[in-house]
Parts: structure tokens; C-alpha cells; sequence
């Protein structure tokens, strides 16, 4: 092309350096090296919990329909996958149990066995693998005929009750080695009254990760499956969980949990609520963690089977935002996927 089109051309072209002040972003983002200069976020292995889903047997890996490449394991094979977790550089592990149906009852009175499938897996996870962090969740969904997280009384889940229940079991799975007690339940006052408890017996270092902002979600359906509860749940769990309209709720409900002595905060769903991981961050400044649910996980996997996404892009992609929202770490059952990649200096 000669000079006089070039300049006939530029004659004719906005004056972008005028127009921008001569501030143009792309600079930045030039080349690779650049990019890799000024990324604001980066995730490393170092923020994932691997969630994982126990069942009652030996040497059983049992695929879970809706969540493709998730499984139930028993507690031998559980081991097996925290012993790849510690390989990988996977700080902690989040476990749920497939109750067997015929342990379930209206109270969920398993969860006061210090023998049942979640104490048994962490004492076996903890002896194998001392040094990959353990944490528990005290909800009482996984041991109930009726598939709620408390005490079903005349059709109320009874607030009180369930808090006096799970206390007890906090204890019993911190004797079992627990090394932070998640309670998902969403009960008033659980956080306080567990704090206390775990102090009383003896247990002053294991740590409370509060679900301190649960909705009310319609993203829990493989999760469900998972733990055996989707047929058995009589009405929703509205009257406990929040309102997904509700923001200023939620940082409330956080707010509690903080008084109380919650060490750190989680929200669930994940990406739905960037807003509030956000939120709670800024307002509290406590270690903040998101939990990718079933329902987030389970539609990257379809759509990637479908061909109609990247399913390895969007899912480090996904994990991303988490960091960029102001999370510390994600529970995800993406952990050992994403673990892999990152292991490979790929995509962080």
C-alpha cells in the first residue's frame, strides 16, 4: 500500500490519541508477559477445598448421575482421594454423607453416634493423612427421614432443638478430629452455642466456618441426590435458608454469626452471589469462602459435554471469580481438576 493511500486513509481515522488522552489499555495487554504483569488475581491450588461425598461400605466409588466425574466413596476409598489431595497440594476437604436410609430418622439422632460414616471417615482421613485439613458440616439433612437440616416438630423446623442437637454433634466430630465444624443449618444462635461447646470440651483450636449467607436455592438438586434426601424432603427449607432477593439480610445473618465467633465466613451458592462474597469481605474482613454448589458444577459439565462450552476454560474462569469478589478459597468439587491444571502452571 503506498504512502499517499496510507495518509489518505489516516486523514480520515479518529484521532484516538486525542479522544483517549493517549491513555490506551491495550498496552497492557499487548503480549503474554504483560498480561501475566499486571493480573490483578490469581488462583492457586492453595484456595480449594475439595468436596467429597462418603458412603457407607468398602472399596465402593459409586457415580453420582447428575454431577459427571463425582462419586460416593467409602471411607477406604475417601482415604485414597485424601491422600491425591495432600499429593496435589489440596489444603482441606469438605465431607457429606449418603446416610443408609434406615439409620435416617425424624430427629437425625445418627449424627450423635461417634461412630457413624462422617466421624468414621474423618478419623480414617486423619490418621492417614495427618496433615490435610478436615472440615465437617453439622446440618442434620444427610441423617433424616425428612430431608430438612433440623428437628421437624408438627411441621416447623424447631430452632432450639436442632441448636441443642447439633452442638452435640460439633463435640463429637471434633473429638473425632474435625478440624473446622461447618454448620450449614442455618438455625439462629448455632454459631455461639457451638463456639461454647467446642471451648467447654477441651477443643479452644478447632475453627468454625460458618454458612453464614445459605439461600435459598434452586442449585442444591444434585447435592441432594448425592446425599440421598431428594425424594425424602417434605415442603422447602425457606423458613430457614435466605431469601436469594435479600442482600442486607445476608450481611446481617453475617453479622451474627461474627458476634458469635464464627473464624470464617461462607456463602452459598458460589457465583450467583459474588455480590455478597463482596460484602462480606469489605464489611467484615474475615476469610471468606464460596461454595460452588452441585447445581454450578453440574451445568459447566453439561454444557461441556454438549460441546456448546470450554469446559476446562470456564471452569478455571469460574473459580476465578471467586478471587476477584474478595474469596479467600472454594469449596468446589472441581478441587482436584483444577488442582491438576494448576500444578501444570496452566490458567491461574
Amino acid at each position: 500500500m503506498d504512502k499517499k493511500l496510507i495518509n489518505e486513509r489516516a486523514q480520515g481515522a479518529p484521532d484516538v490519541d486525542t479522544i483517549t488522552g493517549h491513555r490506551r489499555m491495550r498496552r497492557n495487554r499487548k503480549a503474554d508477559w504483560t498480561r501475566r504483569l499486571v493480573r490483578e488475581n490469581r488462583l492457586t491450588v492453595d484456595d480449594l477445598i475439595w468436596t467429597m461425598f462418603l458412603c457407607p461400605g468398602t472399596g465402593i466409588e459409586e457415580p453420582i448421575d447428575a454431577m459427571p466425574g463425582v462419586y460416593r466413596l467409602s471411607v477406604d476409598k475417601a482415604v485414597e482421594a485424601a491422600r491425591r489431595a495432600a499429593d496435589l497440594g489440596i489444603p482441606a476437604l469438605a465431607t457429606f454423607g449418603n446416610i443408609e436410609q434406615e439409620l435416617r430418622d425424624e430427629t437425625g439422632s445418627n449424627i450423635l453416634l461417634a461412630d457413624n460414616l462422617i466421624n468414621q471417615a474423618t478419623r480414617a482421613i486423619k490418621q492417614a493423612v495427618p496433615e490435610i485439613g478436615v472440615i465437617t458440616d453439622v446440618a442434620l439433612d444427610p441423617f433424616t427421614s425428612h430431608g430438612h437440616d433440623g428437628i421437624l416438630r408438627n411441621g416447623e423446623i424447631v430452632n432450639d432443638e436442632t441448636v441443642a442437637q447439633i452442638t452435640r454433634a460439633a463435640v463429637i466430630q471434633a473429638d473425632a478430629g474435625a478440624d473446622i465444624i461447618a454448620p450449614s443449618d442455618m438455625m439462629d444462635g448455632r454459631i455461639g452455642a457451638i463456639r461454647q461447646a467446642l471451648d467447654a470440651a477441651g477443643h479452644q483450636s478447632v475453627g468454625i466456618m460458618s454458612y453464614a449467607t445459605k439461600f435459598a436455592s434452586g442449585f442444591y438438586g444434585p447435592y441432594r441426590e448425592a446425599i440421598g434426601t431428594a425424594g425424602l424432603l417434605k415442603g422447602d427449607k425457606r423458613s430457614y435458608y435466605i431469601d436469594p432477593a435479600n442482600a442486607t439480610e445476608a450481611v446481617r445473618d453475617a453479622a451474627l454469626d461474627v458476634e458469635e465467633g464464627a473464624d470464617m465466613l461462607m456463602v452459598k451458592p458460589g457465583l450467583p452471589y459474588l455480590d455478597i462474597c463482596r460484602a462480606l469481605k469489605d464489611a467484615f474482613g474475615l476469610p471468606t469462602f464460596a461454595y460452588q454448589v452441585s447445581g454450578e458444577y453440574s451445568m459447566i459439565k453439561a454444557a461441556a459435554a454438549n460441546g456448546w462450552i470450554d469446559g476446562e476454560r470456564v471452569m478455571m474462569e469460574s473459580l476465578l471469580a471467586f478471587k476477584r469478589a474478595g474469596c479467600d478459597g472454594i469449596l468446589t468439587y472441581f478441587a482436584p481438576e483444577a488442582a491438576e491444571i494448576l500444578n501444570r502452571g496452566e490458567r491461574g
